[in-house]
């Protein structure tokens, strides 16, 4: 079951979110400042976040996305993370299927998203790719020396 995200799962979306091993510390700082701006100003929606439930009912994931600022019928993913204990079982394709759903309920066009260029995130760029989302930029060097900003796109229209 995917439903928006509420106060109490903010420290079982935050666990899953270290449990990773994706994030650094900065990263994990922001991704807790885009869930509190969520929960603290429901009214905005800049960001939105939802979770993917288990069956017996546990946070097994979350994505961040919202209207890309400036666009007509853009989107950003801005963040997705998959509690290792349950990757593999087919919540994040549950995600992007409800993104993408949610997208073109919402008269969008197309999806961006942005990653890194490492090895540790070779899982989450075939992720992407096997999702049908097409690698359409590459910025050398953005997040740091050797670590490229990779940005996919799917057009849903």
């Amino acid at each position: 079951m995917i439903r928006p995200l509420t106060m109490s799962d903010r420290g079982a979306v935050l666990d899953l979110v270290r449990a990773t091993g994706f994030f650094r510390p900065d990263e994990i700082v922001i991704a807790e400042e885009l869930i509190d701006a969520s929960l603290g100003h429901p009214e905005q929606k800049d960001y939105e976040n939802v979770v993917v439930e288990a069956e017996d009912g546990h946070v097994a994931g979350y994505l961040t996305w919202g209207s890309t600022p400036l666009t007509h019928g853009t989107f950003d993913l801005y963040w997705m993370a998959v509690n290792p204990a349950d990757q593999g079982r087919g919540f994040g394709r549950q995600l992007m299927r409800w993104l993408e759903a949610k997208v073109a309920g919402l008269d969008g066009r197309m999806i961006i998203i942005e990653t890194s260029s490492t090895p540790r995130y070779e899982s989450t760029r075939r992720f992407y790719l096997d999702q049908d989302y097409r690698e359409v930029a590459r910025i050398p060097d953005f997040y740091q020396p050797g670590d490229d900003r990779v940005i996919y796109m799917k057009r849903l229209k």
